[in-house]
């Protein structure tokens, strides 16, 4: 076992939900050393070509962790070991926050050619699919930028990938509809932590009503500007919203969990030219930090 690869531990968490072999001679072969080769180009961001001869041909794990990234195998796999992690007590539920990083997009992921958006031999377009590629210029050059929701044991709940220039506030909603851990013993997956953190950047009338409506406990500063517009209407404006400086200083968790993920360098350097094969590459970083104990 090199560097990097799963443990014997990891890899008896992870088999249970991988795809199995169907069909005459069976379809995929060797689960673990093309995921162990995935996850070492994931964690040093080399070029798919120059993947060591251990892990086989670097064309059979290019091309398989590009196919579950398409057809969404990637994310199917990170729920079903998060239900398994919810089930055995390891989900801090008590604090989720929310935050976002750029990533730098590297001049290999540039240049994009007119793309109708299918990928080879499907009809159907891949499961993350963006027309814009999900990159956008900002202060930093071309950038993507990953909004993330993370839990008390830091570690990754579901994330969103958009262009570096979007905001964070319209993103909260989307990533809080992302979580969605499913229970084993049947029923409703879960979907609603017990309290949600922020910080200024998603303050906003219709962020809150969103949490007020899903009965979510939330702890986000008010921004200096909507504070004095609500003084200046007086008792139009509303009561002053709650904040719980102790609770907010547990905000730093998602922080941490952000420099766990991009501890990948894959994910810190975006080097996927394709927005669903990146969306895919952070599912891999993500599913990594589930599996270590």
């Amino acid at each position: 076992m090199g560097r990097g690869d799963l443990s014997d531990r990891e890899w008896a968490r992870l088999e249970p939900h991988l795809p199995n072999n169907a069909g005459r001679g069976g379809r995929w072969k060797s689960h673990r050393r093309v995921i162990n080769g995935i996850l070492f180009r994931q964690r040093t961001g080399v070029p798919w070509h120059d993947l060591p001869t251990r892990f086989g041909k670097w064309k059979t794990v290019h091309d398989r962790h590009r196919r579950w990234s398409a057809d969404g195998t990637w994310e199917r796999i990170l729920r079903a070991v998060q239900a398994d992690a919810d089930a055995e007590g390891r989900i801090d539920w008590s604090m989720v926050s929310v935050d976002s990083t750029s990533c730098r997009a590297h001049q290999h992921c540039c240049g994009r050619p007119h793309w109708r958006g299918t990928y080879p031999r499907r009809r159907s377009q891949p499961v993350h699919h963006h027309s814009d590629e999900a990159l956008g210029r900002s202060r930093g050059g071309l950038t993507c930028k990953i909004h993330l929701a993370g839990e008390g044991g830091r570690r990754p709940l579901a994330f969103v990938i958009t262009p570096g220039q979007w905001g964070d506030a319209p993103q909260l909603i989307p990533v809080l509809e992302r979580i969605r851990v499913p229970r084993p013993a049947g029923g409703h997956p879960r979907t609603r932590p017990d309290h949600l953190g922020g910080d200024k950047a998603y303050s906003s009338r219709r962020n809150r009503r969103y949490l007020r409506r899903r009965q979510i406990k939330h702890t986000i500063p008010e921004r200096k500007d909507q504070r004095a517009n609500r003084r200046r209407r007086g008792s139009a404006g509303g009561r002053p919203t709650g904040f719980d400086r102790t609770i907010y200083k547990r905000r730093n968790e998602v922080e941490r969990t952000i420099n766990a993920l991009k501890g990948f360098r894959a994910v810190a350097t975006r080097f996927d030219k394709r927005a669903y094969v990146f969306h895919g590459t952070v599912a891999v970083a993500a599913l990594r930090l589930w599996l270590r104990s």
